[in-house]
């Protein structure tokens, strides 16, 4: 507790700083800085877009992959029971 409280602490501190030392450059220094910022914005964008398609992406293709499983165990059981029908009347045919 107390290490990320001294993190907290210590990233107010740097926060703090940059703050003061922005306010205290000159305005092409401040366009440059946010400048520099907003690239760096649209970059985490870009990457976030790109996150969410591909993780979107991938769960289209688990979903299915699952409806393809599930249809086929379905079909599987339909066969089952279909095989278990045809010997019981077998069966009930040798014993008629």
């Amino acid at each position: 507790m107390k290490g990320s409280k001294n993190a907290v602490l210590a990233l107010l501190g740097l926060g703090a700083l940059a703050y003061w030392k922005f306010k205290k450059s000159s305005p092409e220094e401040q366009d440059e800085i946010k400048e520099k910022f907003n690239v760096a914005k649209d970059n985490l964008n870009k990457w976030g877009s790109e996150a969410k398609s591909k993780a979107e992406e991938l769960a289209n293709k688990a979903k299915s992959k699952a409806d393809e499983l599930a249809s086929a165990a379905q079909n599987k059981v339909q066969d089952v029971a279909e095989d278990v029908k045809s010997e019981a009347g077998k069966v009930e045919n040798k014993l008629s």
